[in-house]
């Protein structure tokens, strides 16, 4: 098997990021893997207690929070593996599930991008990912296969998918090397829906297996919205079609987007009294008239 870089992205969540480290640990000590933790902007040392956790460790210190992206960019600049595994740091793995990540990969050259069966860590009952639909560029709209399900085996299988999830994803770094890294643009939120654009353009496949399962700690229940989620909801939908969609699907979605969609959402909060989502709503739709699809400008005080 040859050499596996595992990155993981951590923001000031030391004990989960803890527990993510000993399931590798458990799971991988026997596997050509390096392990690298990119800790976004912490608030105080963590190092010693990440390598605690696991001794081998690469950890890359960001005196900024990148996001999400610019956090696995940081990682994946250093990494030396032939295959690279980006992982949440509040996911745990399953025996067996990088072996058989793997060995799908290796199955099916047309893989580019790869992820596994994820069931919620608090319902291990419950699916949470088996895949996406392929993206309506006309409303920015798509759906999670299997979501809430419980887990009967019906997804424990192997095909190709709209989108690979951002908690678990595996690549060939020659396949990297040609689609490009992520676009730190985003932040947060439909980084990895981009990401895949670019695998699918240098004519790679998202594909998903069913056979490696991994538990994810967000809850079910997770949606509300707060002002910072808000902004880059709205701003980032609109961005990823005016990256990614064809001229006149985008033509449609940003009539229906920004005529429709955002000023609805906008006069139902200010008559629920929610004036702060409402001003990030408008803010994030503000952004995509006044930015091209590939500044550099945020537009938001990041956390």
């Amino acid at each position: 098997m040859d050499r596996i870089s595992i990155i993981t992205v951590h923001y000031n969540q030391p004990e989960v990021t803890v527990a993510f480290l000993t399931s590798v640990r458990k799971y991988c000590a026997t596997l050509p893997v390096e392990v690298i933790l990119v800790d976004n902007a912490p608030v105080q040392d963590y190092e010693p207690r990440f390598k605690t956790a696991y001794p081998e460790l690469v950890y890359i210190r960001s005196d900024q929070n990148t996001g999400f992206a610019g956090g696995n960019n940081l990682g994946i600049r250093q990494s030396k593996g032939e295959y690279i595994l980006l992982l949440n740091n509040d996911t745990e793995l399953t025996e067996g599930f990088l072996e058989t990540l793997i060995e799908t990969m290796e199955s099916n050259p047309q893989i580019g991008l790869l992820s596994p069966l994820i069931k919620f860590f608090h319902e291990k009952d419950r699916i949470q990912y088996a895949g996406f639909t392929k993206m309506n560029y006309y409303t920015g709209r798509n759906n999670t296969i299997g979501y809430y399900e419980p887990d009967r085996g019906q997804y424990h299988k192997d095909y190709e998918t709209g989108f690979c999830h951002g908690a678990a994803m595996l690549c060939r770094k020659q396949d990297l090397q040609k689609a490009g890294l992520m676009e730190e643009l985003y932040f947060l939120y439909y980084e990895e829906l981009d990401w895949c654009e670019k695998f699918k353009r240098i004519g790679k496949k998202t594909w998903f297996t069913g056979k490696a399962q991994i538990y994810h700690k967000e809850s079910a229940s997770v949606g509300k919205m707060s002002p910072v989620k808000s902004y880059f909801m709205t701003r980032n939908r609109m961005l990823y079609i005016r990256r990614n969609a064809p001229f006149f699907p985008k033509l449609v979605f940003t009539l229906y987007y920004s005529l429709l969609v955002c000023p609805v959402k906008i006069i139902k909060l200010l008559l629920q009294s929610n004036t702060s989502l409402a001003l990030q709503t408008f803010r994030g739709l503000k952004w995509n008239f006044t930015h091209s699809k590939n500044s550099d400008h945020l537009g938001y005080p990041i956390p």
